[in-house]
């Protein structure tokens, strides 16, 4: 059973949230006001930017960095309000996974090689949340691994957070139930942005 993140929380209004906010909240919306700017959300490529800045620290992942494309994917699977960029509480929860799937990727790295092997990753999907079946493994490593099976860091960042987005849509549009239904329209919208 794959067991996606809670959604972000719908956006409130500034003066609201920053009343109810711990501090350690407060200081990471000062954090994210300076890498947001004055617009107050994050666009694709000031994610690649922030992304990139941070990977380039961590020595141990092997990364040729991530790809505007990526970013763009990240944002539009994130993007709860279709506004094309990420808002705080979008970017913290994004913020927030990617550290933890972070560390997850840097246990199931076991020989230390900066990548996870089509051998790591079974492993690697199932602490995340997401017990990927055989077939379904095969279609991740295709479309996200290099042609050795390997993932690296910002692959398998992309791939985790669109799991976890449409699993969470699933979710809402499942009610419960272990089907859903919907129209073309519906579908296409559930996938031409994300």
């Amino acid at each position: 059973m794959f067991i996606p993140c809670d959604p972000p929380p719908p956006r409130r209004p500034i003066n609201f949230a920053e009343a109810h906010e711990s501090d350690e909240e407060k200081q990471f919306r000062r954090v994210f006001q300076q890498l947001a700017g004055d617009d107050m959300e994050v666009s694709p490529c000031e994610l690649r930017n922030i992304l990139n800045k941070v990977v380039m620290k961590h020595s141990s992942l092997k990364t040729d960095g991530f790809s505007i494309e990526s970013c763009r994917s990240m944002v539009a699977v994130m993007d709860s309000d279709s506004t094309g960029k990420l808002g705080f509480h979008e970017f913290k929860y994004l913020w927030n996974n990617i550290k933890k799937w972070q560390a997850i990727y840097q246990r199931h790295d076991r020989d230390g090689s900066g990548v996870i092997s089509c051998h790591e990753l079974p492993g690697t999907f199932q602490e995340a949340g997401f017990p990927l079946k055989d077939d379904l493994l095969k279609l991740v490593i295709r479309r996200y691994a290099n042609e050795h099976g390997d993932m690296d860091f910002d692959n398998f960042i992309g791939c985790i957070v669109r799991l976890d987005a449409m699993c969470r849509a699933f979710k809402t549009l499942a009610k419960g139930d272990q089907k859903i239904s919907m129209d073309i329209k519906e579908w296409l919208q559930l996938t031409m942005y994300s």
